[in-house]
């Protein structure tokens, strides 16, 4: 069976933004020191500072697309994001950054 490539959020809707960069750093620190603690709507609701919904669906997209974040099994947004790993494992000749 065929998988269907779903289109990003920012291609189907008219009306969704291009968040700033000053956004973007804002809702990842955000979900860095919250993981696991709300859901997609919650966060958006708890958010520091208020963010139009279209903008903040191009930002959740965009952190999944670079694995910065993920889903547990209940809907709960996980921050992946692990630089201590990444200094550890960066001089294996294997690894290629």
């Amino acid at each position: 069976m065929e998988q269907v490539q779903k289109k990003p959020y920012s291609e189907t809707n008219d009306v969704a933004r291009s968040p700033t960069l000053q956004t973007v750093l804002m809702v990842e620190k955000f979900i860095e020191e919250n993981s696991g603690e709300f859901n997609k709507t919650d966060l958006f609701q708890n958010l520091p500072r208020k963010v139009m919904w279209q903008t903040f669906q191009v930002i959740i997209e965009y952190l999944e697309s670079i694995s910065k974040i993920g889903y547990d099994n209940e809907g709960y947004i996980v921050y992946l994001w692990n630089p201590k790993l990444l200094t550890r494992i960066k001089n294996r000749p294997a690894i290629k950054i």
